[in-house]
Parts: structure tokens; C-alpha cells; sequence
């Protein structure tokens, strides 16, 4: 993924107040980058400056959080594990000045992206449990509200569970069989009702979750799976 050089240039506002996300007025950005391409975003947010500091943290983390890309594949194993370190524990503590002013961001704050976007981080946050069982639990309330995306609190919860040593209940958390190329479920309680919890929540049914996740392992490592003669990977029956 490139550096970006953010550059903030106010194009237009739509006038009126509603109190609706659909209806929120919209400010639109041009981000340009250091090479001189630029993209058009619209930010529907409050605060529209915690919007855009969310998005920026945000785009650090996405990189953080997977393997080397770009100019990060010249690192040394030491120097990723650095960076990695750095990012997380930087905005830990950005995000904890944040929680303490707002609770949980919400749409109603920083619009959906934003919303999106500090559950993200939190959700990264897994070298500290108990930050992300104390957002979740005001999560919920924004959930409730209609003000948070109850398919981004699942998997939180899910996460939480397990980084205190309980079952997940959605089957959101995943691992992988290697030797066959297939996601499954980490430590998941009451298997027999999971796509019913998924459905109150509005998540698609957990096989085809599991077989959109397997895929995915599968194109990352294409060249590990064909070393082993694996060509295709194995996917569960859906309806």
C-alpha cells in the first residue's frame, strides 16, 4: 500500500439537518497522494476531524495487521515486529483518549466509515482484553440504539470471548486445516443454533462465511498449497 500524503481540500457541503445517517450532510475530500493520484471521499460525521484521524489511523492498522506489502517486504522479521508493535501501541493510546471522551464511536459521531473504523482498531487490540471488553460493552448500547453495526459487535464479542478464555457464539474467529485448505471455527459454543444467532445479528449462515474465509486462505497461499498438491480447496455444503 502507498504512503499517502493527506491532503484536505473542501469541495462542497449539502445544506439541511437530519437526524437520519442516510440524510447527514456530507462534506467531500480530496486525499492526494505522494505520487499525485487523488481519490474523492465523503465523510457523513459530527466530527468530521475525528472522522478523517479515524480513516488515517485506520488505513496504518490495515497494513499492521497483515503481511509485508510494498516497501514493508524489506524489513527484517526484527524491523515488522517493530513497526507492528509501534503502530498498535501508538494508537492504543489514541484510542483510549478517544473511548474516554465518547464511549464507543458510533454513526451518529464519526458516520458509518468512522464507526467502522474505530471498531476495527479496537478489534486489533488484542494485547489488551480488557479494553476491548470495555468497548464492547458500550458498543452494545450503540447497537441497540441503532447508532453501531451489529455485525461488527458480533465480531467483537466473539473476539473478546476468546482472548478471556471463553467459547465464541457466532463462529466468527477462525483457524485453518493446512493439510486440506479449509477455515473452521475456533472453540465455538452451541454449534447446532450458531446460524440462528448469526441471523439475529446479520451475518450470513456460518458455512458460507467459513467457505468466503477458506477462499481467501486459499489465494494467499497458493504456492504452499500446490508445494503440497493441494489445487482446490475444501469448501462445506451450503443450501
Amino acid at each position: 500500500m502507498k504512503a499517502l500524503r493527506f491532503l484536505f481540500i473542501l469541495l462542497g457541503l449539502s445544506m439541511g439537518s437530519c437526524q437520519s445517517q442516510k440524510d447527514r450532510p456530507q462534506k467531500e475530500y480530496e486525499l492526494i497522494s505522494e505520487d499525485g493520484e487523488n481519490r474523492i471521499e465523503k465523510f457523513d460525521s459530527t466530527d468530521l476531524d475525528l472522522a478523517i484521524e479515524l480513516k488515517k489511523m485506520a488505513e496504518i492498522d490495515q497494513i499492521a495487521a497483515y503481511i509485508p506489502q510494498g516497501k514493508y517486504k524489506e524489513l527484517t522479521s526484527e524491523q515488522w515486529i517493530a513497526f507492528k508493535d509501534s503502530v498498535f501501541s501508538t494508537h492504543q493510546v489514541r484510542l483510549k483518549e478517544i473511548f474516554d471522551k465518547y464511549g464507543f464511536v458510533g454513526f451518529d459521531l464519526a458516520g458509518e466509515e468512522g464507526s467502522s473504523n474505530f471498531w476495527l482498531m479496537v478489534q486489533h487490540s488484542d494485547h489488551d482484553p480488557e479494553f476491548q471488553k470495555v468497548v464492547l460493552e458500550k458498543m452494545k448500547i450503540e447497537v441497540d440504539k441503532g447508532n453501531a453495526d451489529s455485525r461488527n459487535y458480533a465480531l467483537l464479542f466473539d473476539r473478546v470471548q476468546l482472548n478471556t478464555g471463553q467459547a465464541q457464539i457466532y463462529g466468527t474467529q477462525v483457524d485453518y486445516n493446512m493439510e486440506i485448505c479449509q477455515a473452521f471455527p475456533k472453540n465455538l459454543a452451541d454449534s447446532v443454533n450458531v446460524n440462528k444467532r448469526r441471523k439475529e445479528m446479520g451475518l450470513q449462515p456460518l458455512e458460507e462465511y467459513l467457505n468466503d474465509m477458506t477462499l481467501m486462505n486459499f489465494e494467499m497461499n497458493k504456492e504452499f498449497y500446490a508445494k503440497k498438491g493441494i489445487m482446490a480447496p475444501k469448501l462445506y455444503k451450503t443450501n
